[in-house]
């Protein structure tokens, strides 16, 4: 029996630190779904980790100056991405690398969920066209 990835968004799942963070804006490749803005690189897998794929989301200041704004965006995406996440875990399983991307909200407002979750959407199915 295949293992179905579990809607959950574990710490794993998170990119995060200072190298992993510039070598993916640094050399990674950029495409826009607005309102979304996805910046993806695939690097060598780690040895220590079995995930597929780690995420970054970010809301700029410039235009949330509140940031109950920024957060309530980067907790929709999340949870859009979280949803949303097995078709890219699929497209990815067998291969001999790992995936590092970022979300970054690009509009000028704060939209609700369903329109968020339909753009993350949008942005997962175009990745999944563009992985190498």
């Amino acid at each position: 029996m295949q293992n179905k990835p579990r809607n959950t968004f574990p710490k794993a799942e998170h990119l995060f630190g200072k190298t992993a963070t510039e070598s993916l804006f640094a050399r990674g490749t950029a495409f826009i779904a607005y309102p979304v803005r996805v910046v993806f690189l695939a690097v060598p897998k780690e040895k220590e980790s079995d995930v597929p794929a780690r995420l970054m989301v970010s809301a700029p200041k410039k235009r949330f100056k509140h940031a109950v704004d920024r957060n309530r965006l980067k907790r929709l995406m999340r949870e859009a991405y979280r949803i949303n996440k097995a078709p890219l875990f699929a497209a990815l399983e067998g291969k001999e690398y790992q995936l590092h991307f970022s979300f970054n909200y690009i509009a000028d407002k704060v939209e609700d969920f369903r329109f968020v979750e339909k753009k993350v959407r949008v942005a997962l199915d175009k990745l999944i066209k563009k992985l190498p």
